[in-house]
């Protein structure tokens, strides 16, 4: 299947995406989308023939449990609302705790790398094929970018992923700005990983943008795509003609003219790949060398549990303030739990973006402080409500005025009789309280 060139689609730049041109297809967060109201861009790029296809990124799939048959129920309605020809998710774990590790879940609100280890691909396997059998459509599995590595791995990238698509038939989604993140932070060869993946199961590429701060890469799809990364991809369309190439932007939006030119710099860097390609002898091999094939054992209940063990105890350290696990790095676990924190700040800012108003310059170190208290259990909004309740119960802030607004906006939401579920009117009533206080 063909997807052809394709970019992220955000509500932010719904309309300049619609109106650009040679855009084949898009990506949507599925967790962002509601199956029953879909947004009229999406609903008109459809119209237009443009391919949608869902991107999950709550799943888990590198947790220790089964994938919750209720998250995968809402991924299957989002496929068949979207009329999807594929979906895609990573391979990561988001969560950790819970009846395995006889200990509270705690919630990332990030994804985390999983250790390269037989343990952890028999566990994986299995969460994808359960997967596979949930979903309506072939599904993609994508290789993230970390900040960290784990202790007594035992394969590189390209060995995990060639073994985790042999063993399961899965597709891959390969994001060759993750393997400039992860060479950056990890010290780990992207050429070699190309040369190890089985190339022939590319669904698609991700291309995007990120920072170096302090000799750690991150991310953050807020930044234009560097030439490193556009390098990768050349790299790899050297090897295989990727079905489909997607422009990811998560932030920091650009106008629609600067995203076209980063549309046609990642065009350039297929075509010259192609070139390279066209040059190289008919019959060369694309997978290059993989790792030896094992059959998982019949039942890895006794892997699950370690892996629950491990992982609840990583990410305890990053999001609890317990002791860093023996054998990590604690200068990049450190980099890693201020990024957890930050985002976190961030996503409730968008979630209810009420409290940075009312609180103003405030609101960040507030929410920091009591983010490092109190781990993330449940979902943002819920996060929302207790970080205002822990102000109001410790008689902040000091300005008595914010503090009757924050105890109305808490009761507007948590009371027997929610006064008003409209975000558009909440902000509005809290910037104007603010307008009037100066």
């Amino acid at each position: 299947m063909r997807l052809g060139t394709g970019i992220g689609w955000r509500p932010e730049i719904a309309e300049d995406v619609e109106g650009m041109t040679g855009i084949d297809w898009v990506e949507v967060v599925a967790e962002n989308v509601c199956p029953g109201h879909l947004p009229a861009s999406l609903l008109r790029l459809r119209e237009r023939g443009v391919t949608v296809v869902p991107h999950g990124v709550a799943l888990g799939l590198g947790g220790a449990e089964r994938p919750d048959a209720g998250r995968l129920e809402a991924l299957a309605e989002r496929v068949t609302a979207l009329g999807a020809p594929l979906v895609t998710e990573h391979i990561a774990f988001v969560r950790a705790g819970g009846p395995l590790s006889v200990s509270p879940r705690l919630e990332a609100g990030h994804l985390l790398p999983v250790p390269r280890t037989r343990d952890v691909l028999d566990v994986l396997c299995e969460n994808v094929r359960i997967t596979q059998d949930a979903l309506p459509v072939p599904l993609a599995v994508e290789n993230i970018a970390a900040l960290f590595s784990w202790p007594g791995e035992e394969m590189t990238e390209g060995q995990f992923l060639y073994e985790l698509a042999d063993r399961t038939g899965v597709r891959l989604l390969v994001d060759v700005a993750n393997l400039h993140t992860n060479h950056v932070n990890r010290g780990e060869d992207p050429a070699r990983a190309l040369a190890e993946l089985p190339l022939e199961a590319v669904a698609y590429v991700h291309v995007a943008g990120g920072v170096e701060r302090d000799g750690v890469w991150h991310d953050s799809h807020a930044h234009p795509v560097p030439r490193p990364v556009l390098d990768i991809l050349t790299d790899l369309a050297s090897r295989v003609s990727p079905p489909g190439v997607l422009l990811e932007r998560d932030e920091n939006f650009p106008g629609p003219g600067e995203l076209e030119r980063e549309l046609a710099s990642i065009r350039e860097a297929v075509e010259k790949g192609a070139t390279a390609r066209a040059r190289v002898a008919k019959g060369t091999g694309t997978a290059g060398s993989r790792a030896e094939s094992v059959p998982g054992p019949d039942s890895c209940e006794p892997a699950r549990q370690r892996l629950a063990l491990a992982q609840t105890a990583l990410l305890s350290a990053l999001v609890a303030g317990t002791p860093v696990p023996e054998g990590f790095d604690r200068g990049r676990m450190a980099v890693q739990t201020r990024a957890l924190a930050a985002k976190r700040a961030d996503v409730v800012a968008k979630v209810a973006p009420e409290l940075p108003v009312m609180l103003g310059e405030g609101y960040r170190a507030a929410f920091l402080a009591y983010a490092q208290a109190r781990p993330r259990t449940e979902g943002y909004r819920r996060d929302a409500l207790d970080f205002v309740e822990q102000l109001l119960l410790a008689g902040r802030p000091e300005d008595g005025r914010v503090r009757r607004e924050l105890r109305e906006w808490w009761l507007e939401r948590s009371g027997p009789k929610p006064r008003s579920r409209r975000p558009a009117v909440r902000l509005a009533r809290a910037t104007r309280r603010v307008l009037l206080r100066r």
